[in-house]
């Protein structure tokens, strides 16, 4: 059986890096190619525009600034602002600590731990193999990008479509990747598995969980 054609959604370059610019953060949006000193942000750390160098990275308002802290978590994880209306409305739910509960619901995404397992390049390409059947969970297919994975949950690369780019590619970037501390990586079988539920200390923060709070709360 053929394996099925993968379907690009492009972002140009340009735009990718205007994002990144415009928000300050690197958000990974073009892979790996932001851990090394031709990320945007670290060769022109300024605004985008022909005034960029000329102003201060800096909100008009306080709702600018609480904008711009949800802006960081749409593009950094690849979702859209129901998705963080959701995630907030479940944190706030729950007892403990709010920044915790949102950090595990985005951490969580099948999309994010096939991107932290190094299976995809980026959470976009991620997403693309989660909605094109190439990954299973537990020995199962899912094709929902926002699947909540739980401790013991078994990730593994659809066996059928090893002839595909983004697997094959896959197979050669897990030899040399080390996956955060709460997954673990089989590089021979192109397994992954949940340890554990994510912890603050595992991830690098981007964003200000309590302006996104603040946000959804006005």
């Amino acid at each position: 059986m053929k394996a099925e054609p993968i379907m690009v959604i492009f972002m140009s370059r340009h735009v990718k890096e205007k994002i990144e610019r415009r928000l300050g953060e690197r958000l990974f949006l073009k892979g790996e190619r932001c851990l090394g000193p031709k990320c945007a942000v670290v060769r022109r750390n300024y605004p985008p525009g022909v005034q960029g160098t000329k102003r201060r990275r800096k909100d008009s308002s306080e709702y600018g600034a609480l904008s711009r802290e949800k802006q960081k978590v749409r593009y950094f994880y690849g979702i859209d602002n129901k998705d963080i209306k959701r995630y907030t409305e479940t944190a706030l739910k729950r007892r403990g600590v709010f920044s915790f509960h949102v950090l595990q619901l985005l951490e969580r995404r099948l999309d994010n731990v096939v991107f932290r397992l190094g299976f995809a390049e980026s959470r976009r390409q991620a997403r693309q193999m989660v909605t094109h059947g190439l990954v299973k969970v537990n020995g199962k297919i899912v094709r929902t990008p926002s699947y909540q994975v739980v401790r013991g949950d078994e990730i593994a690369l659809k066996q059928g479509a090893v002839k595909s780019l983004l697997v094959t590619a896959a197979a050669l970037r897990i030899k040399k990747y080390e996956p955060p501390r709460w997954l673990e990586i089989d590089k021979a079988g192109q397994t992954g598995s949940v340890l554990r539920i994510p912890e603050e200390s595992d991830v690098e923060i981007i964003f200000d969980a309590s302006k996104i709070k603040e946000f959804y709360s006005r």
